[in-house]
């Protein structure tokens, strides 16, 4: 075996600028596999932590006729009770948080200037919300007293020229089919880099979300966040045995991103075979010439009593230290994309689509197992790429490769 690996290391040496591009080949390709599966993960991970944190929590309690499409108002749409029931829901140990929601649809309107909104009604103390209370850039968050004050995401702000302190008329629909209107000031302006999120949605107190939707004691959902996702399916079979309400999860909630994800991953599988097929291609050819290149000197090692098995290992051999030698470098151009394009991310703007938000920036993020996973894959397709070329060196006849030409 020694004495193959040398001779394998010796014949790589013979022509080192093919060999060197050949090696080259395959880190170009596993550094393109780090940097799209980077991507991949970043861009999914950050959706659905923008979706859990943002707008769907880990899990929601409903009533079972509740419609999220519609914003029902109506009391048997509701949760009756919602702080007795967050209050029992977060006593649960895996419980970061559980919180009243009420949604409402409405207008906001300045001058001759007007923009459909979702509201929100929160309880402004919960951890919940640190994500907007976070991401205030102007003014400040609302207390739970405020009657007259709300919060605008900033890309609404801009659109409708508003600043903290400016007045706007909000109408609201109402749990009996009518539209209340009332005059808010600008408290503050967020933004939570999500541009499908922050431009219609607007936050009052939940207190005053109820008052002007005339749905006191009620809320449409009761949010909650958990330490670990992991935890969901657990806590949610803790909360159907002891609740006649509708229990969804994050994935309930979410599921034209699970669409997406699973559709996604089919089509990227597809990119990664025609990125290490080409890659394939390279070292076959490279290793196809070798064998044409040493024809008699594969027949003199036939007629002294090499095995064409030993031949096979000798090209197998040579596969390997291209693939080892590629694996190393395309490890280094990988880290270094993925660096680079983290630098200043990839700008996607107002990407929002209804039933996933999808962050203005996308980043990679590269982990352990995708890159375990696309360097296995990369070596294996480099080494099945020179079966080929060995197989056919190891068939050579003796006689017939001793009267190749030179």
């Amino acid at each position: 075996m020694i004495q193959i690996i040398k001779m394998a290391f010796r014949d790589l040496g013979r022509n080192r600028r093919r060999n060197f591009f050949s090696a080259l080949a395959v880190a170009i390709g596993l550094a393109l596999l780090m940097l799209m599966s980077s991507v991949i993960q970043g861009e999914m991970g950050s959706a659905i932590e923008s979706a859990i944190n943002l707008q769907s929590g880990h899990i929601q309690i409903r009533a079972a006729s509740y419609d999220e499409n519609k914003s029902s108002l109506k009391w048997e749409d509701l949760v009756a009770n919602p702080d007795e029931i967050a209050g029992q829901i977060s006593a649960l140990e895996q419980v970061k948080a559980a919180t009243p929601r009420l949604f409402a649809s409405g207008f906001l309107s300045t001058g001759d200037e007007s923009a459909g909104v979702q509201i929100y009604g929160v309880d402004p103390q919960s951890a919940a919300n640190d994500p907007y209370r976070n991401g205030i850039i102007s003014g400040e968050f609302l207390n739970a007293d405020d009657r007259e004050g709300l919060l605008i995401g900033k890309p609404a702000a801009e659109k409708l020229h508003l600043q903290v302190g400016d007045k706007v008329s909000l109408s609201v629909n109402t749990a009996d089919g009518n539209v209340q209107e009332q005059t808010f000031t600008i408290r503050g302006i967020y933004t939570t880099d999500t541009y499908g999120f922050d431009n219609g949605t607007v936050f009052l107190p939940l207190s005053k979300a109820q008052a002007i939707t005339q749905t006191e004691g009620h809320a449409s959902t009761i949010f909650v966040l958990l330490n670990d996702t992991a935890d969901t399916d657990q806590v949610v079979a803790a909360l159907k045995s002891s609740s006649s309400l509708e229990v969804l999860t994050w994935r309930d909630l979410n599921k034209l991103f699970v669409e997406f994800e699973t559709m996604s991953q089919s089509y990227i599988s597809f990119f990664y075979l025609i990125i290490l097929a080409i890659t394939a291609s390279v070292i076959v050819n490279t290793l196809i010439m070798s064998v044409y290149e040493r024809t008699r000197e594969i027949g003199i090692l036939s007629a002294i009593g090499m095995r064409g098995g030993r031949i096979l290992g000798l090209f197998l051999a040579e596969s390997f230290m291209l693939a080892i030698g590629g694996i190393v470098m395309g490890l280094a151009l990988g880290v270094f994309a993925v660096y680079l394009f983290n630098i200043n991310g990839f700008f996607v703007g107002n990407m929002g689509l209804s039933g996933m938000l999808i962050s203005d920036t996308i980043r990679a993020q590269l982990t352990v197992e995708n890159t375990v996973n696309v360097t296995v894959m990369t070596f294996i397709a480099t080494i099945l790429s020179g079966l080929y070329p060995a197989v056919m060196a190891s068939r050579l006849e003796p006689v017939q490769a001793l009267r190749a030409e030179k």
